[in-house]
C-alpha cells in the first residue's frame, strides 16, 4: 500500500499523481479534473523553466490523451481535452470523475510498462 510522502521525495509527475490519488481533496477542489489538468500543465511549464524538463504524458494531445481516445472508442481527439471527456464519461455512469481518471491512469500505466511506472 502506498502512503503519503513529503514533496522532497517525489521523483516525477507520477509521484505527484499518486499523492493526489491518496488525498484528492487536499490537491484538487471538488475533484475537478479540469483543475488537475491545469495543475499538470503548470508542472510542465515549471519543469521547462527550471529543468530538468519532465516527461509529460498529460498534454492536451499527449500520450495519455491519445491512449484515452482509443480506450473510449473514439477516432478523433476531443477539442475539449481529456479532463472534460473523463468527467462527462464518469457523470454518465454516476461516478466521480477523479475516480475514473485514476482507474484509467492505472490502465494506461499498465499498458505502457515498463516505459511508465
Amino acid at each position: 500500500m502506498t502512503s503519503s510522502k513529503p514533496i522532497g521525495e517525489w521523483r516525477d509527475v507520477y509521484d505527484f499523481l499518486e499523492q493526489v490519488r491518496l488525498r484528492p481533496g487536499m490537491f484538487v477542489r471538488r475533484g475537478s479534473l479540469v483543475e488537475l489538468q491545469a495543475m499538470l500543465y503548470g508542472y510542465r511549464v515549471a519543469s521547462e523553466i527550471h529543468g530538468p524538463q519532465a516527461v509529460m504524458d498529460f498534454e492536451h494531445q499527449g500520450p495519455f490523451a491519445e491512449w484515452l481516445w482509443l480506450r473510449l472508442g473514439r477516432t478523433y481527439a476531443s477539442p475539449l481535452g481529456w479532463a472534460v471527456e473523463i468527467t462527462q464519461a464518469a457523470e454518465a455512469t454516476g461516478r466521480a470523475g477523479i475516480d475514473l481518471f485514476f482507474d484509467l491512469l492505472s490502465e494506461f500505466k499498465a499498458e505502457r510498462s515498463p516505459e511508465v511506472r
